[in-house]
């Protein structure tokens, strides 16, 4: 994630003082009816309209086979040539998040910018103040520490729990437990665990265990001096128990920035971000109640690399971690409150590409078989099995992960005749067969893969516009399989769009209408009694 520089520049200046510096919310008052005993607030990172749109048509199309576009349409009747009139209604299958009560929606820009990073939005969540991008739980200086709804939940007494599917002591977990001027010092991050005196820590594993320059004293020894039980395992995760003190359960897999593999990639052996939210409620619940924060990261990360597949199916991973706190929430409707929002949008993401005009097909991009990591890993072999691999080596391993085609143009020109007089299997066929431009564009990109990184082009025009920071070839197809699908990106970063926010429980409606991100923390509170 590429953060922005300290230095202001006018018209960021000008936002900030538009923005940021005139806006104060008015104070809420506690609920009549009683603070809720259990608060759960979950943040999907990088997850605004477009993500959970794009999981529900997908959630959709899975389940009813059915295209969600014009052409398609007309070609089953549902669209009259004459008049336009439709009896066509979109097969719909709802996240949970989206039937809670309450919807609203938060604006989410930082103290320095319109478009915020992570470290900014957590902040801004976790203790309802800006911050600088880049900056962890602190003011936009990094001198003055900030305080926490965890942190004041955990002074009430509550038991307290952080939950994420990245590691440990990335920006928006440790927006919740820590104050750091730079959220790239994990391990001073990590370090402030022990001080905070949570009760559960889950998910992903820690970045910098021994510091940045492998010299420091090791954090799991830390940790375990501190009284905490760190598990790495299946065997270690179902042993864990109430009553037997803190707990940190790390998933038994983790990748090279130590966070959970995307779900869509997950192993038998592992361990989902419901399970980690389960065993949670099941080691924090109490006579005090609890609080706990759920973080869906690698939405963010799958959104970075315009992988619309691994987003989405990041998403429903989130979604049904929300579901285990929903169960617990039937069971206590009048203890209860949980949260559901982003920090952010990533990529730019949209429901709509030129080449499909209004056609949609969600169909499409259930072929992909794993995240665009997963086929990294192919594509690596390739390269080292053949250097000087060209587009048809590659196809057979493109075709299986990807079930996208290469046809000769006279191939493709017999298809497009069969389909225009109506065959169904050439129409369905036309749907992965590689156009004459995308198939320009993946030799250029194959031809860049099979140079080695560290001598790769790094100028606009190849690093920040065409791949970004990833592999040429991988981003290349997942780009082409989505704008197939009907699903567009404008960005490798974040972009300003507001987020949704859902609530569900004690004090649910203070959360409808438009606020800041700074307001989710202040309503929290002051429904909590924190």
């Amino acid at each position: 994630m590429r953060l922005k520089g300290t230095r202001l520049s006018i018209v960021t200046m000008f936002c900030v003082l538009l923005l940021g510096g005139a806006y104060t919310a008015p104070a809420l008052a506690a609920d009549a009816k009683g603070a809720p005993k259990y608060v759960f607030v979950f943040i999907g990172d990088g997850t605004s309209f477009p993500q959970r749109n794009a999981a529900e048509f997908y959630k959709a199309s899975r389940h009813a086979k059915q295209d969600l576009g014009p052409a398609t349409l007309r070609a089953q009747g549902k669209i009259s040539k004459s008049t336009g009139i439709t009896d066509f209604k979109p097969a719909t299958e709802r996240l949970l998040m989206n039937t809670f009560p309450s919807q609203g929606v938060s604006t989410t820009y930082s103290y320095n910018a319109l478009i915020t990073d992570s470290s900014s939005s957590g902040t801004a969540i976790a203790t309802g103040k800006k911050t600088r991008d880049g900056v962890v739980g602190m003011d936009p200086e990094g001198k003055e520490k900030y305080v926490s709804m965890a942190k004041m939940a955990k002074a009430k007494g509550r038991a307290v729990g952080i939950v994420t599917s990245v590691s440990i002591d990335h920006a928006t977990p440790a927006s919740f437990y820590a104050s750091q001027p730079s959220r790239s010092q994990f391990y001073e991050i990590a370090c402030q665990i022990p001080d905070t005196k949570f009760d559960y820590f889950a998910g992903g594993g820690f970045r910098q265990p021994t510091g940045a320059k492998k010299d420091k004293k090791d954090l799991y020894g830390i940790l375990a001096e501190s009284g905490y039980t760190v598990v790495k395992d299946k065997a270690g995760f179902a042993s864990l128990a109430k009553g037997k003190g803190k707990a940190i359960a790390i998933n038994p897999i983790l990748d090279k920035s130590h966070a959970m593999p995307y779900a869509m990639d997950k192993g038998a052996d592992e361990i989902s971000l419901a399970e980690f939210v389960g065993k949670g409620i099941e080691l924090l619940d109490g006579p005090k109640g609890f609080f706990m924060m759920v973080e869906g990261g690698k939405i963010d990360w799958a959104c970075h690399a315009n992988d619309a597949m691994a987003a989405i199916n990041d998403v429903l991973a989130f979604d049904d971690a929300v579901a285990v706190a929903y169960e617990f929430y039937k069971k206590h409707p009048k203890e209860t409150l949980i949260v559901v929002t982003g920090d952010h949008e990533t990529g730019g993401m949209t429901m709509g590409f030129a080449g499909t005009r209004y056609d949609t097909f969600m169909d499409i991009i259930s072929k992909q078989k794993g995240s665009y990591l997963t086929f990294d890993k192919i594509i690596d072999k390739l390269r080292k099995d053949k250097p000087e691999a060209t587009l048809e080596d590659a196809m057979p391993a493109v075709t299986d992960f990807f079930g996208l085609r290469l046809y000769s143009a006279e191939q493709l020109a017999e298809l497009k005749k069969k389909a225009a007089e109506g065959d169904a299997e050439a129409v369905a066929a036309l749907k992965f067969a590689l156009q004459p431009y995308e198939v320009e564009n993946l030799r250029k990109a194959l031809a860049m893969t099979l140079v080695p990184k560290d001598k790769r082009p790094r100028n606009e025009d190849t690093y920040y516009l065409a791949y970004g920071s990833y592999e040429p070839f991988s981003v290349t197809l997942t780009h082409i399989l989505n704008n197939k699908a009907g699903i567009g990106w404008t960005t490798y970063a974040h972009s300003g769009l507001p987020t949704p926010v859902s609530a569900v429980g004690v004090g649910h409606e203070k959360f409808t209408g438009n606020y800041d991100n700074t307001d989710i923390f202040k309503k929290v509170v002051s429904i909590a009694r924190y």
